[in-house]
């Protein structure tokens, strides 16, 4: 199965992830039962599943999920320009019932949808700003798809892109600040600037939801070019 390939790889936590508005009680136990499945295996877990109730977010804690994501993806003042379906509360409710639960978070957001520099400080700001730091702060780059509304909008300069991972390391300081979509067309050197700014975690793995990621085997030649030590590995 595919945990037991992510082990077998160095793997130490296991993501799963599904693009719901919110899951269904019958999705839920099902996803409970995979949950179930990949801890037999000796994997932490880690799901994004969308918005949860308070007792659905037990439930997977009862399950032995690990870590819920649930990315706040912009500032609240750019929000509105990118999502219709729910509201910046939304997420912020579904991220204290996760805390409630018990459950590490996971919450990061995209960069590059036409946002100015003081909006991405702007999510940055509301991160830090939780009752708790992320555990983990997954800052994803713009994939451009033809035919959806941000086809077009002029690519975010990499620089800034640098910029921002070294403010997440910053203000954020014991967070794991992870590369992750947006990274297949990110060059090596880019790669590098991230990690020397205090990115220190990516995820492994053939894909994130709909974007491919980079091969394992591309990602260990990297890591060996750049002397990095692979430590826990998120796949």
């Amino acid at each position: 199965c595919a945990a037991r390939r992510a082990r077998a790889q160095g793997g130490e936590r296991f993501c799963m992830g599904a693009t719901w508005r919110r899951p269904t009680d019958r999705q839920l136990e099902q996803v409970a039962e995979m949950v179930r499945a990949v801890k037999e295996e000796g994997l932490e877990t880690c799901l994004t599943l969308g918005m949860l109730t308070l007792d659905q977010a037990r439930r997977l804690a009862e399950a032995g999920l690990d870590y819920y994501n649930h990315n706040l993806d912009t500032a609240p003042e750019f929000y509105g320009r990118i999502v219709t379906t729910r509201q910046y509360a939304d997420r912020l409710q579904t991220l204290e019932y996760v805390r409630a639960a018990g459950l590490k978070v996971c919450c990061g957001g995209i960069l590059g949808m036409g946002e100015n520099r003081e909006q991405r400080a702007g999510l940055l700001q509301q991160l830090a700003n939780l009752p708790e730091h992320p555990h983990s702060v997954p800052i994803n780059l713009l994939v451009q798809v033809e035919g959806t509304p941000l086809y077009g909008t002029p690519p975010l300069d990499p620089l800034e892109f640098v910029r921002t991972v070294a403010v997440a390391r910053i203000l954020m300081p014991g967070a794991h600040v992870r590369l992750s979509a947006g990274r297949e067309r990110m060059s090596d050197e880019l790669q590098a600037l991230c990690f020397l700014a205090g990115a220190n975690s990516i995820f492994l793995g053939e894909r994130l939801l709909t974007q491919s990621n980079p091969q394992v085997e591309r990602d260990r030649r990297l890591f060996r070019r750049l002397g990095l030590q692979v430590g826990r590995v998120a796949g």
